[in-house]
This record gives C-alpha cells, structure tokens and sequence, in this order.
C-alpha cells in the first residue's frame, strides 16, 4: 500500500477518512529545529531519520487532506518552562484557523501550568500532548498535580509520551506514568506509541485503568521494528483491549510514508479473526473520533 491507495482504502472500509490523534504542527522555527535534531539521528539513536514530509506548511495540510484524513489533533510540546503557555496559544489559534485540526494544548511543571491548560480546556482543547522524554520531567512532579486533576475532572485526554522509545530519558517508564495514573485513576490518557518498546507495560495500563489508550504512532512499522519488535501474539493481545486503540501516525515526521502505518494496523486486523474490518474501523475512525468528541463524520 503506498500513500495514493489510502483513500480507496478507506473508502473500501466504509470509513468516511482518518481520525489522526498523533500529529505535529509546531510554530515554523521549533519545527525547523526538530527537523534538525532527526537530522542528528544517527547520533541521538543509532539510525539515520529522515523526515519523509519536510515540506512548507500549507503543503503538509493538503498531504493530510489528499491522504483521507479527516480530522487529526496538531500537537505540540515543549522543553523548557515558559514554552508550554506559548505553544498552548500558538496552537488554540492554529486549530481555530485550520477545520480539520482539533483544539488541543501542552503542559509542563511550572506555577501556572493550570492557568493556561484551563484558560486552553475552557476554550474547547480537547486533548493534551505530554512529552515526559523531551521535556525531561518527572510527571509525578507536584506542579502537575493541579494540571491532572484538572483534566480528570474535564475529561480531556493526555496524549503523553513516557515510553523508553526511542532512547530512555531521565523521566521515562511506564512505572513512573503508572503512579499517576494511581493518584489520578479518572484521568483519560492515551499512552503514545504504545509505550514503546514496553508494549506489554502498557497493555496492562489499559486493562488496569478504564480510561487509559494506546495509540498506533510508529508502532509495527519496518523501520520501528527493527528497534522494538512487538510480541508475536500482538494481534491476540489487542483483540482483549480493541476498543482503546486509536490511530497515530507522528507526520510529518516520520521516516517512511504515512500508508505504512495504514498497512501496519491493517495486518493486525487480518491475523486475528476477532479483529477484522470492524476493528480497522474502530481504530483509523471510531475510537479516536469519540476520544476526542467529534461527530460521525470526524467533525
């Protein structure tokens, strides 16, 4: 499957296009500098990454449009403290200019994390990136408190990435995210990529916490395996949990095209027969349209 057959695909399935929970718009300057640090690769992971959609923003949009996504949540994350009011601000205003880009907004531990993540909630955000690798934070920090409490209440999904994948951080692990969860157990957190490579990890969140996800983001892929390979029953443990899976894919900056996350998820969906078409559904539409409170038709 290749980039151009993803609409026919979707149209096969009955899907009217993509629900993406997991991708990256950042204001043009931080995006050029994450571009730059995947240049780095080699260095900061053992293998090169080059960014297959490197291109101007407007062409990034309509690469969305053109491959059938019908909504996607534009997340954003910062590194520092005084960026996550910034970039919650950068992005409330880009997803109120671009229709099919979801409210959404960040955090990080500073005074008033829960000044601006709820002035973000009461504007409509209706999800929130957590980069616990890059921003080199422990969640479990009394700053965030206030903030998951926040979001428990609200019901606005997390999105955080506090995985070991595709290096450790001082901050990351599933176990550390687990006390969190254990503080906050109300708390709707979709545990990006799968809490790679930790897999196992966290399809025990799932079934541990009602409200906790995973997402599909770079997990299966080729170029992902090769790093983290997945159980080989993968399918059989999904098929318990097939409801709280929701479809990410990382673009623009991932390092292969964007069909090849379509065809990942499409192969769990044929190598267990309590998945299927129904499940392809769940995962590219349904689930994620519902996580992030948005209508039949991914609006």
């Amino acid at each position: 499957m290749g980039d151009d057959d993803v609409p026919r695909f979707l149209a096969e399935l009955g899907v009217p296009g993509i629900v993406d929970a997991h991708v990256h718009f950042l204001p043009e300057p931080v995006m050029r500098k994450v571009w730059a640090y995947f240049d780095q690769a080699a260095t900061h992971y053992g293998t090169d990454w080059p960014v297959q959609y490197r291109t101007p923003e407007p062409e990034r949009l309509a690469t969305l449009e053109k491959l059938g996504v019908r909504a996607f949540a534009p997340l954003v994350y910062p590194h520092k403290p005084g960026m996550g009011r910034w970039l919650t601000e950068w992005v409330t205003e880009f997803a109120a200019t671009v229709p099919d880009a979801v409210p959404t907004a960040t955090l990080y531990p500073e005074s008033d994390v829960a000044d601006y993540l709820g002035a973000a909630v009461a504007a409509g955000a209706r999800v929130v990136k957590v980069h616990v690798q890059v921003g080199a934070f422990d969640p479990r920090d009394p700053l965030l408190r206030p903030a998951w409490g926040l979001l428990a209440e609200a019901g606005v999904p997390a999105v955080v990435h506090c995985g070991h994948g595709p290096a450790p951080g001082e901050f990351t692990g599933l176990d550390r995210f687990g006390e969190v969860l254990a503080e906050h157990p109300r708390l709707p957190v979709v545990l990006a990529h799968a809490g790679m490579p930790d897999f196992l990890d966290a399809l025990d969140l799932v079934h541990r916490h009602e409200r906790v996800y995973v997402d599909t983001t770079m997990v299966g892929t080729a170029f992902s395996t090769r790093m983290a390979p997945l159980p080989a029953d993968w399918p059989a443990r999904l098929a318990d949990v097939a409801d709280r899976v929701v479809f990410g894919s990382d673009f623009p900056n991932i390092p292969y095209p964007y069909a090849e996350q379509v065809a990942a998820v499409a192969g769990w969906a044929a190598a267990d027969d309590r998945l299927g078409p129904a499940f392809l559904r769940s995962v590219l539409h349904d689930t994620p349209a519902r996580l992030l409170g948005l209508d039949r038709d991914g609006r």
